[in-house]
């Protein structure tokens, strides 16, 4: 699906074509949630949706899809993140969200919301790690307001523009995720480099 198909959707079902492109995010919709949430936003400046249900819808789709990943990590654990190791260029995201995980806490869900892929991951492992709902939906939906909110309002300023400017913040969020990967690694090579050499070193002498 494209930014085409997707304004096709919503002229054609309206708030629900929203709601369920963002829902099945879980499984990996070809286009992003970010450009999604923005085509939301543009098209009740286009007079095509109203405002307030456009953004309930959006938001219910987002907090829904990612509660779905929720769900299947909490009842049936580990199976499912194996699972999705075997896709293609996983691993590295499963491996960031467990870093994140074990570094943040509760508040690597926060994180996650703006990390693209990772945002998906993360339910997941908060479900097998048997986080309770009640907290998981504290966290997770609060923050999901918040992340709707910046996209949904800068789609309404970014109009038709959404189909440019939202695969760039996509790919920039994946670059971001690289660096900072990069950055762990880096970090973790140079720590244990010194420990090495504190403890050669000590043993010279």
């Amino acid at each position: 699906m494209d930014y085409d198909q997707l304004l096709s959707l919503i002229q054609h079902f309206g708030y629900f074509a929203l709601f369920f492109s963002l829902w099945l995010g879980i499984v990996g919709m070809p286009l992003p949630d970010e450009v999604i949430v923005m085509t939301g936003g543009a098209v009740t400046v286009q007079g095509i949706l109203a405002v307030l249900p456009a953004f309930l819808l959006t938001y219910l789709g987002v907090i829904s899809g990612l509660s779905l990943g929720y769900v299947l990590g909490r009842c049936m654990g580990t199976p499912i993140l194996n699972k999705l190791r075997r896709k293609k260029k996983m691993e590295k995201y499963i491996n960031y969200s467990e870093h994140l995980v074990q570094k943040y806490g509760n508040l690597a869900l926060c994180i996650s919301y703006f990390l693209p892929i990772v945002r998906h991951v993360m339910p997941y492992l908060t479900g097998i790690n048997k986080m309770s709902y009640r907290r998981y939906a504290l966290i997770s939906y609060s923050t999901g307001l918040v992340w709707t909110f910046l996209f949904f309002i800068a789609g309404r300023y970014l109009g038709n523009h959404v189909q440019e400017v939202g695969p760039l913040i996509y790919n920039y969020g994946i670059m971001l995720l690289f660096l900072i990967t990069l950055g762990i690694i880096i970090v973790v090579i140079v720590r244990l480099t010194f420990r090495y050499k504190k403890t050669h070193g000590g043993d010279r002498l």
